[in-house]
C-alpha cells in the first residue's frame, strides 16, 4: 500500500462521489493496490439547509416576477429545491432562465428535471470550463444584451460567500434579491474526523481544496501544511491555500475530472 494520502475536504456527500470517482479512475489507469494512496474524507464544512416557511414564501413570491435566477453552487440548487418542493416551472409567470457557474450545478439541475422538460428551461453556463466562476457567468449573461435596469435577478446562495456577481448586477442597474438557503457549519476541531489526518505523513499528502471558506477554516487547525501539497480548481482558492501556509499549491481547471487528472499526475511524481 502506498504511503501517499489524498485528502478530500468537501462536505460528506460530495466527498463520497469524488472519492469513488477517483478510486475508479486510478484502477482504470493501472494503479495497483501497492501504489494506491489512502483517500481520506475531511468534511471541513457541513451544509445545513434552511427550511422555514417564511423563507419558502418569500422565495415563491420573488420567483413569480423574476427575469433570471442564479444558483451559485450545487448546494444552492439542492437546498432550494428541497425547500420549495415544487416543479421549478410552476413558480414563474413567464419562462425564466437559470444561470449557473459550473458543470456540477448543471448536473444538479438535471437531477431535478430542470432543463430537460418538454419545453426546457434555458440554462446559462460559461462555455469554457476554465471560466466556471462568477466572472465567467457574467461574461455569458452580457451576451443576452439585456437592459439590466429593467430586470429583476434572484441569487440563491449560502450564508456569507462572495457577493461579486450581485454587486456587478446592481452596478448595471438590475434589481437583485439574494436568498441564503443554507449555512456552512465548520467541522469541530475535536471531531474524530481529524484522527487520520494527525497520523498521516504530511510530506506525502495531497489536499483537494474546493472552497475558499473551507481553506480559511483549515488554517485554524494548526497543521504542518508547509510540507503538504494542495490542488485547487480556482485561483481564489489557491490564494487562500497559500495564505494558510501550504508548501506547494497547484491550480487545475474546475470540475472533478480535472481534480482527478491532477491527482494522478501528483501520484506519478
Amino acid at each position: 500500500m502506498s504511503n501517499k494520502t489524498i485528502v478530500i475536504t468537501r462536505p460528506s456527500g460530495q466527498a463520497r462521489q469524488l472519492s469513488e470517482a477517483l478510486q475508479a479512475s486510478l484502477l482504470k489507469s493501472g494503479f495497483t493496490p501497492d501504489v494506491t494512496p489512502q483517500i481520506i474524507s475531511l468534511p471541513l464544512l457541513t451544509i445545513a439547509p434552511k427550511g422555514d416557511d417564511v423563507l419558502r414564501g418569500q422565495i415563491a413570491t420573488a420567483l413569480k416576477t423574476a427575469d433570471l435566477a442564479i444558483f451559485v453552487s450545487p448546494n444552492a440548487i439542492e437546498c432550494t429545491m428541497r425547500l420549495l418542493e415544487q416543479s421549478w416551472q410552476g413558480f414563474s409567470d413567464k419562462p425564466m432562465p437559470i444561470g449557473v457557474m459550473g458543470g456540477s450545478s448543471m448536473a444538479a439541475l438535471k437531477n431535478h428535471g430542470i432543463g430537460v422538460e418538454s419545453h426546457p428551461t434555458k440554462i446559462i453556463l460559461p462555455q469554457n470550463n476554465a471560466q466556471w466562476d462568477s466572472e465567467g457567468l457574467w461574461a455569458e449573461l452580457q451576451k443576452l444584451n439585456w437592459d439590466w435596469s429593467s430586470k429583476t435577478v434572484i441569487i440563491f446562495k449560502g450564508e456569507g460567500g462572495r457577493d461579486w456577481l450581485a454587486d456587478t448586477l446592481k452596478n448595471v442597474g438590475a434589481q437583485v434579491e439574494t436568498f441564503s438557503v443554507y449555512a456552512r457549519v465548520p467541522l469541530d476541531l475535536n471531531s474524530p474526523a481529524w484522527d487520520d489526518i494527525h497520523e498521516m505523513d504530511f510530506a506525502k499528502s495531497l489536499w483537494l481544496l474546493t472552497s475558499s471558506e473551507a481553506v480559511r477554516y483549515l488554517g485554524q487547525a494548526k497543521l504542518p501544511l508547509d510540507i503538504a501539497t494542495a490542488i485547487c480548481p480556482h485561483h481564489n482558492i489557491a490564494d487562500a491555500a497559500e495564505q494558510i501556509g501550504f508548501g506547494e499549491v497547484f491550480t487545475c481547471e474546475p470540475g472533478d475530472e480535472a481534480l482527478i487528472a491532477a491527482s494522478q499526475a501528483w501520484l506519478s511524481i
